[in-house]
């Protein structure tokens, strides 16, 4: 295993040849035949340890066990604990989830204070086999049945295309030393359940069945690599970047054929798994909005806008109608003048005296109207909005000067009549937007 280990780094892994790396170490069997391969080959790396404090006594003795190693072999290591459940509780996330947000996070500044290329971690065939069996169960697609990704921009995993059983052969060879995690053997857990109920039996099945299986996992990247080089070529096509949004053609789009797998292709990085939805939203009305965990899609004409979804600022601010300066939610300075001078739309010239000691900023409600200043009688600003063809993401971004339940101004769109200027205006505040 060893020579093949070496060959396989020099082949795919040439950067873990020539750099430091840092080797992410449980003291389990699969770590610490990583760390031995790494050794015997003459790699240049650190040892990092996390302690997630979840089994007493047992994750302190796969503290120590790590560290006695590295001090034996002089290997430079870091070491941490984190308070695990403190984490699930305060973020509302699984142990896993905690435990992997921790890890990388720790690992991502071990990376930069100490000039490291990347992290290596054991993941190995068998992880493969079980990742692929949870996606496929969950239906994630072609893209979740490719496999744990083999070398990304941060993380390598060499072992990958080695499975347990010719690592435990390796670590019986060497009389490797290990420990076991206790946690492993609940099957509570997902991937325990896979690993010892559904594993086994389909390794028995076929003598050659992990072989088998890798290569057709290699098959499967190989059809990822093609189709998300056809659909990166294809967004640069279709999504036309606008600020924070991306405004999609709809009658583009539909010239995909077959619709559903494109759609499904195009916007599965953005959490929308299915393309039946999507396909709804294209022919329903304008306004329709459709969400995934991390993003919105919505119908806006002849357009889908495709945007991060954010918390909705829903505040008031407040602010003295006098001379000054504010820097949120908008910056905007205001100064009493003694005549008109040049307007756009970022300077707004009011009677003072009209308005109420304070004013306030904040986004539109229902009900809200006012009195478009150049237009007689007052308007809602729904149909104001609709007039200036501003879409959802517009609608919900634009801000409103307002003093009381008046509106005294749309930002950069227009102001309200009943706070001009007039002949009879004794003293004149000049409002300037900072965009």
């Amino acid at each position: 295993m060893l020579e093949r280990f070496k060959e396989h780094i020099t082949r795919q892994f040439p950067k873990l040849a020539e750099h430091t790396f840092l080797l992410a170490c449980s003291g389990g069997m699969d770590s610490m035949v990583l760390l031995k391969l790494c050794q015997l080959s003459g790699l240049k790396f650190h040892v990092a340890h996390a302690n997630f404090r979840l089994r007493g006594k047992e994750s302190d003795g796969d503290e120590k066990f790590v560290k006695d190693y590295c001090e034996k072999y002089n290997i430079k290591y870091h070491l941490t604990s984190f308070d695990t459940i403190g984490y699930v509780n305060n973020n509302k996330v699984s142990v896993q989830v905690a435990a992997r947000d921790l890890r990388y996070g720790w690992f991502k500044n071990l990376l930069q204070e100490n000039q490291l290329c990347k992290v290596v971690t054991a993941h190995h065939a068998d992880d493969d086999l079980e990742t692929f069996i949870i996606n496929l169960s969950r239906g994630t697609g072609l893209f979740g049945l490719s496999g744990i990704p083999g070398n990304t921009d941060v993380v390598a995993r060499p072992l990958l295309r080695f499975d347990r059983n010719t690592l435990e052969k390796f670590a019986r060879e060497h009389k490797l030393s290990w420990r076991e995690d206790s946690s492993n053997q609940e099957i509570k857990y997902l991937r325990n359940q896979i690993r010892k109920e559904i594993v086994p039996p389909l390794k028995e099945t076929h003598p050659a069945f992990m072989q088998n299986f890798l290569s057709t996992l290699g098959h499967l990247q190989d059809s990822e690599a093609i189709i998300r080089a056809h659909v990166s070529q294809l967004k640069n096509d279709l999504f036309r970047k606008e600020g924070e949004i991306f405004r999609i053609s709809i009658e583009q789009l539909t010239t995909c054929n077959p619709l559903r797998p494109y759609l499904h292709f195009l916007f599965e990085e953005y959490g929308f798994i299915e393309g039946e939805p999507i396909e709804g939203l294209l022919q329903s009305g304008s306004g329709k909005i459709l969400l995934s965990h991390t993003h919105r899609l919505v119908k806006d004409r002849e357009d889908l806008l495709l945007q991060r979804l954010e918390i909705q600022d829903k505040g008031v601010y407040t602010l003295k109608a006098e001379a000054g300066e504010i820097g949120e939610p908008v910056q905007l300075i205001l100064e009493e003048v003694n005549a008109l001078g040049n307007t756009d739309k970022h300077i707004l010239y009011v009677d003072k005296e009209k308005l109420n000691k304070e004013l306030t900023l904040r986004k539109w409600k229902k009900g809200d109207y006012f009195y478009p200043f150049g237009l007689s009688g007052k308007k809602k600003l729904s149909k104001f909005y609709k007039d200036e063809k501003m879409d959802l993401v517009a609608k919900e971004k634009q801000w409103l000067l307002c003093s009381g339940d008046s509106i005294v101004w749309v930002l950069g769109k227009r102001p309200d009549d009943r706070f001009k200027v007039s002949d009879n205006t004794r003293k004149i505040l000049k409002i300037t937007w900072v965009d």
